[in-house]
């Protein structure tokens, strides 16, 4: 989400600017690549490049791809393969092992469906979204749907105009992707044997840190690089500013009893409790109880933790399973942080595993490919 918010504040800017512009995205890949399905850059006429589509060596060919489109007025389809002598002449070195799709949409103003206006759609509104790409591998100098559907979690649809039969079987297949969470490639489409990426995108990840002390402070600069969206609460006026925490969405001061009261929580909002205050973090939890949340983290010893369950029990509250699997603490993963910036490093590398559903293990210890889904891995 962080690559799409970036994209939509450089469209913004070229606008004003009177650049053109050009969209390109990842399609498709077989085999390995830096980038998966769904990385995005934004290119400018003046070479500005926003977000990534490869690790560095793509970028300068397709910035030459991309002014030809824009010239062209058209969407094209561009196709690079790591195993192709001629992509190694032209100094396309991908150092991966696979076929890479990237399709290149000019962003003209007579469109019937922006595509921008799809994507800041998506950061304004904190629901998870299916995009609908729809391209030609068969005919790659044929006419190149792009970008054409949007579905979001309400039940919101912006698209083009599309055949009924096609619109009605991408209409499904973006339900069910919806539905699962999982994105997914659709091949031989009629009419023109049309591949289809159909591609769930959800909110960048919220976070509520409660605590404003200055070991709060190197947290909030991690989740502000990440593009998470992050409020900063204390009950204590003096610590809890915004000179104190500039790159924050938003600081406040309250106490536990007012403080959902001024948030939009949502599944994808996870809390931090980081007061230093024993009382201030149980009466917190006892806020975030009924609350379904992905990840509660605690900082403390493991006693602190057991202290703070015991006293919820003993007030009568049930501990259901669902809260007890998203409570974590001590926050954290064992890398040995010890200084206020590497334990926000542990803290925002557990977050980003547990709303992942990924195991935290070293890469050079997994049996599949690095970008195997997650779900798929869980199975096995």
């Amino acid at each position: 989400m962080k690559e799409i918010q970036d994209i939509v504040a450089a469209y913004a800017r070229h606008q004003e600017a009177g650049l053109q512009t050009a969209l390109a995205t990842v399609v498709k890949v077989e085999g390995s690549a830096y980038r998966r399905p769904g990385a995005r850059m934004l290119v400018a006429e003046d070479g500005q490049l926003t977000g990534a589509i490869s690790g560095g060596c793509l970028e300068g060919d397709a910035l030459r791809k991309a002014r030809l489109a824009m010239a062209q007025g058209k969407p094209t389809l561009v196709k690079y393969d790591t195993m192709d002598d001629d992509d190694a002449k032209l100094g396309v070195g991908l150092g991966c092992n696979g076929i890479i799709h990237i399709l290149i949409e000019p962003l003209l103003p007579f469109l019937q469906v922006n595509q921008i206006a799809l994507l800041q759609d998506l950061v304004q509104n904190r629901q998870t979204g299916v995009l609908v790409t729809l391209f030609s591998l068969q005919d790659r100098k044929g006419p190149q749907p792009g970008t054409c559907l949007l579905l979001k979690q309400d039940g919101a649809l912006n698209r083009a105009g599309l055949g009924a039969l096609l619109e009605d079987n991408l209409l499904q297949e973006a339900r069910t992707a919806l539905h699962t969470g999982v994105s997914t490639i659709l091949d031989n489409l009629p009419p023109g044997n049309l591949t289809a990426f159909v591609e769930v995108v959800k909110p960048a990840i919220a976070v509520v840190i409660c605590g404003a002390g200055n070991d709060v402070m190197p947290l909030v600069q991690m989740t502000h690089v990440l593009g998470w969206p992050t409020t900063v609460i204390d009950g204590r006026a003096a610590y809890a500013t915004q000179a104190r925490f500039p790159t924050a969405h938003q600081v406040l001061v309250a106490k536990p009893e007012a403080v959902l009261s001024q948030l939009t929580v949502d599944q994808h909002t996870v809390f931090l409790l980081f007061t230093h205050n024993y009382n201030y973090d149980l009466a917190m939890l006892r806020q975030l109880l009924p609350l379904s949340l992905p990840y509660i983290g605690v900082l403390g010893p493991k006693k602190k933790i057991d202290r703070l369950l015991t006293e919820l029990r003993d007030e009568g509250h049930s501990l259901t399973p669902e809260f007890l699997k998203g409570l974590f603490g001590p926050t954290g993963l064992d890398i040995g942080a010890e200084t206020p910036e590497e334990i926000a490093l542990s803290v925002v590398a557990e977050i980003k595993k547990v709303l992942s559903q990924r195991r935290g293990t070293s890469l050079r210890e997994k049996e599949t490919p690095i970008h195997f889904p997650a779900l798929e891995e869980a199975k096995r």
